[in-house]
């Protein structure tokens, strides 16, 4: 296990330098000129462009400028905004609040698609079943911001159970309303997924081995059943969770959340290399620690499973 942890964390310095390539590469390759798209219609003189492209780097070859991007990483410095912020600043106002949304949205996906998804299973082919089967349909096919809306007017609005906007208010229960919109849209396919696995995991030899030893059903159902059908619910949440961090986008422009969607799509704008590279090599390492984790979850949900060289 501790060889399998070390390997796994290993791989960590090739995707680190890999992402950070060639992200910085793509946002190098950006046309345009991001210190004159800061100023407008305004014509500023050339001695104060020729001074800030010098102040970012922006003057020197490719290969330099990720020189200076990557030796400022490892002294713990992400670099700067175009607007004078530090990057390491703007990550930890902004991250935190992308974090809590997407657990707080895993979470509700998670529990519906278990909940849901096993009562389907062990009652397939009746109401309960074509309705979930239905209603999973149905937001699988609405857009996350469509979603968003009619839960801001009927929700936020008319019922008043939550504010229709989040802002300062980014605390744990101020997102509850979009971490609910974005829990239903994931719900569907993470249902769908329990509900394959419960029904396959049921015909499984040692399922009736256990009912044939005389073991009750409340024994059966989570410890022979449940256990094993969650490997793929799981897979599905950890890369949802990966997604959540970087594309909850549209969702927090919706509910007016400062999170790390908003703050990357402007950087993207303004091409702000540091910035984008910063954060997308944070997600990269959150993403494969977080599939680690899930890894090893794996061998505790499946005695079968084993981490051996």
């Amino acid at each position: 296990m501790l060889a399998y942890i070390v390997r796994r964390l290993l791989q960590l310095i090739p995707v680190f330098i890999g992402a950070t390539l060639l992200i910085y590469f793509l946002v190098f390759a950006m046309p345009g000129d991001p210190i004159a798209a800061l100023f407008g219609d305004k014509q500023p003189s050339d001695a104060l462009l020729n001074e800030l492209r010098a102040q970012y780097h922006l003057d020197d070859p490719f290969i330099v400028q990720y020189w200076y991007y990557i030796t400022g990483i490892f002294r713990g410095d992400m670099g700067t905004t175009f607007s004078g912020q530090s990057v390491n600043e703007v990550l930890a106002r902004t991250l935190p609040v992308t974090a809590r949304l997407a657990v707080m949205s895993i979470a509700i996906e998670f529990t519906l698609s278990i909940i849901v998804g096993t009562v389907s299973a062990l009652r397939k082919g009746k109401l309960f079943d074509n309705a979930a089967l239905i209603a999973g349909l149905i937001f699988l096919s609405i857009p996350v911001f469509v979603l968003g809306f009619v839960a801001q007017y009927f929700l936020a609005i008319k019922l008043g159970w939550f504010k229709p906007t989040v802002g300062a208010d980014n605390g744990w229960n101020g997102l509850w309303l979009p971490a609910i919109v974005l829990g239903v849209s994931l719900f569907a396919t993470s249902m769908r997924l329990m509900r394959g696995s419960v029904i396959d995991t049921l015909n499984q030899d040692w399922v009736r081995t256990a009912y044939s030893k005389g073991l009750p059903r409340g024994r059966v159902l989570p410890v022979h059943v449940l256990r094993n059908s969650l490997i793929p619910m799981i897979t599905n949440s950890a890369t949802n969770f990966g997604v959540l961090l970087v594309g909850a986008t549209v969702t927090e422009a919706v509910f007016n959340i400062p999170g790390v969607g908003n703050t990357l799509f402007q950087a993207t704008i303004r091409h702000e290399g540091p910035t984008i590279v910063s954060f997308v090599t944070v997600f990269v390492i959150l993403y494969v620690l977080v599939n680690l984790l899930v890894d090893l979850l794996y061998g505790l949900l499946d005695p079968r499973i084993r981490y051996v060289k």
